[in-house]
């Protein structure tokens, strides 16, 4: 929404930043801060001392997704405790930079503090908003401005980390965003089955490099579907499908259990029919 159409909208109070000081809380902080510092110090954990920015990256992919785990799951005591993994990652990364001696813990939360402030001016200045997608756009307004330079592609600033259908979908959804879409979901099922044929090709002839070039397009041509459809995420509906088949296949082990025996002294016959049987106890408890 342009600004001056925001202004019609209901002006927000201006909030003040102060906040009680909580002692508590500060006492727990610096706690926290200290235990690090002796982990990380010549008497502290060999391990915790050869750590790096670089080395802790895979820890902290997981603890993000247990995090994630957790909020599927509603277990509150394991949404506390993931946290608090995460922000211990947090803390251990400001380790290191201090001991670098490029910024510390108290640099981190000033910075995110301050942007949240810079990025919030409906809140904390004189900007208007009167609704979510006000917001939304007043964010993205300051965030260019915060950048100091326009870049030099619509597709700039994806994470390179993302998960792969995250990153897919957010390309797709950046190229849309300038008109570079499809006009009807057909079409993007036409473009998967001539994707799927071409990948059939390619295994004639059995040329690897085209193989997996294929099936990448093939992955890419689906994500688009479930973006243009605008329902859950290719991420999410991937998700769902992992945990489905999660499911059948602990129904497998625990049959087979029960018979003495397990999937690696089992037919493959054996297992397919147990298969079936799964999706038939899938159904029946959907529809009760």
């Amino acid at each position: 929404m342009p600004a001056a159409t925001r202004n019609s909208a209901t002006k927000v109070k201006k909030t003040s930043l102060d906040a009680p000081r909580n002692a508590k809380l500060d006492k727990k902080l610096r706690k926290l801060l200290g235990v690090m510092g002796t982990l990380r110090s010549d008497k502290g954990c060999p391990w915790d001392r050869e750590q790096t920015h670089s080395s802790l990256k895979p820890y902290l992919i997981e603890e993000c997704a247990e995090f994630l785990d957790a909020v599927d799951a509603k277990d509150r005591d394991n949404i506390l405790e993931e946290l608090g993994d995460i922000l211990l990652h947090i803390v251990f990364h400001s380790q290191i930079a201090k001991e670098n001696g490029t910024f510390e813990f108290e640099d981190v939360v000033e910075a995110v503090t301050d942007k949240l402030v810079r990025r919030h001016p409906h809140v904390f200045a004189n900007e208007l908003a009167g609704d979510s997608a006000d917001v939304i756009e007043i964010w993205q307004e300051v965030k260019k401005k915060e950048k100091g330079r326009a870049r030099e592609s619509h597709l700039d600033g994806i994470p390179h980390h993302f998960p792969a259908l995250f990153r897919a979908e957010e390309v797709q959804k950046r190229a849309a965003k300038i008109g570079f879409d499809w006009d009807n979901s057909q079409d993007i099922v036409s473009k998967i089955e001539e994707e799927f044929q071409e990948l059939k090709h390619a295994m004639k002839e059995e040329d690897s490099d085209r193989i997996n070039e294929e099936i990448g397009d093939l992955l890419f041509s689906v994500v688009n579907l479930a973006r243009f459809l605008k329902g859950p995420s290719a991420e999410e509906l991937l998700a769902k499908t992992n945990s489905k088949f999660k499911s059948r296949f602990m129904y497998i082990e625990k049959k087979l259990k029960e018979k003495g025996s397990s999937p690696d002294k089992s037919s493959l016959a054996e297992m397919d029919s147990l298969w079936k049987e799964a999706k038939i106890s899938e159904s029946i408890r959907e529809k009760s």
